[in-house]
């Protein structure tokens, strides 16, 4: 067993990634599976028919949807490579439906958060100093932790003002900064970096070591306690606030798509639904929403009066009392169904977020 599940990883590196945190995953998803098999006394893979997948399937009822998904989705390519390579037809997946995934809103933070996170920090010290160009580089171009982690200055082009990254399954794209964040990347090059620098690695510590995905985690939690943000804070919160702020200020959905790197539309539109939360939130604290209601039910009491004549009749404009007016009167009419048209329209999409 565990040669067939060596092979497969091997296998999977060749072709379809080059990235050892998935290779340990998919290894750790298959162990844990073939671990369920040896307490069954079943010692191949062959041999597990549909009912015991589904018995270890119920072992696994405390992870989320999307975790079963990801481990059934290893088991399914598992499964259809010892078909293929190794003559084993025996599929005990067979007519079993993955878990659909809950489609889950990504965190982000404000614009004003942002600048409170950021500049928030003491440049006087060094660490804060090197933290604070670390995060902006992240939010700046939309990184992932671990892109930040890789980065080297050979990717990085001062004069043109863009990073050269390479993402998931070696996907290369190329990211611009905004003007002027190429003199605080200089300044950092030739002050802390040149100071405690050892190899071409744009981020390290004061032991001139290499900066790791756990400890960026570590150190924005620590400053987010330290300036009394309470809320969870996590790096790639970083890349969603960069896509969203970018949408919200009129992007192009395709170019967010490239600049973070998507290789499928479905996953940069997640955040197409984050807009219509902040516009389903935004219209339920709007006053009007509580003002009109009020006037709706005074017209109502209002229609008729002492000599029995409609209020509507009294008005010298001849206009209806309950009609929308001031900032209501924008939705009226063709605009009024556009923007509902465009609010389902949004609901509707489906989405995988990634």
């Amino acid at each position: 067993m565990d040669e067939l599940i060596d092979r497969f990883l091997k296998y999977i590196y060749r072709k379809n990634t080059q990235s050892d945190k998935t290779i340990e995953s998919y290894k750790n998803d298959l162990n844990q599976y073939k671990e369920y098999l040896l307490s069954q006394s079943i010692d191949s893979f062959e041999s597990c028919d549909r009912l015991t997948f589904m018995n270890f399937l119920a072992t696994l009822d405390h992870l989320k949807s999307s975790s079963i998904a990801r481990k059934m989705s290893v088991y399914r390519s598992f499964y259809a490579y010892l078909a293929e390579y190794m003559g084993i037809n025996e599929n005990p997946l067979l007519g079993i439906q993955t878990p659909k995934k809950s489609k889950q809103i990504p965190d982000f933070l404000f614009v004003e958060e942002i600048q409170e996170f950021l500049n928030s920090y003491n440049d006087a010290k060094e660490d804060q100093y090197r933290d604070r160009i670390l995060f902006t580089m992240m939010y700046a171009c939309g990184l992932r932790v671990s892109e930040c982690v890789a980065l080297e200055w050979n990717q990085i082009d001062l004069n043109k003002r863009i990073v050269h990254i390479r993402g998931k399954g070696d996907k290369d794209r190329i990211v611009p900064f905004y003007q002027g964040f190429e003199k605080e990347l200089w300044e950092y090059k030739n002050s802390f970096w040149s100071k405690y620098a050892v190899d071409d690695h744009v981020f390290v510590n004061l032991r001139s070591k290499q900066l790791t995905s756990r400890g960026i985690q570590y150190l924005m939690d620590k400053h987010a306690k330290a300036i009394g943000m309470h809320m969870k804070l996590h790096p790639h919160m970083l890349r969603h606030s960069f896509a969203t702020h970018l949408l919200d200020n009129g992007a192009d959905i395709r170019v967010v798509q490239e600049l973070l790197g998507h290789s499928s539309l479905s996953t940069t539109q997640i955040y197409t639904h984050l807009q219509e939360f902040q516009v389903r939130s935004a219209i339920e604290e709007n006053p009007l929403g509580k003002v009109l209601p009020i006037n709706a039910a005074k017209a109502s009491l209002d229609t008729t009066d002492a000599a029995g004549e409609t209020s509507v009749e009294n008005d010298p404009a001849g206009e209806d009392a309950s009609e929308p007016s001031g900032p209501m009167a924008a939705f009226e009419g063709a605009a009024q169904d556009g923007f509902r048209a465009d609010i389902s329209a949004m609901s509707n999409e489906e989405t995988n977020d990634s």
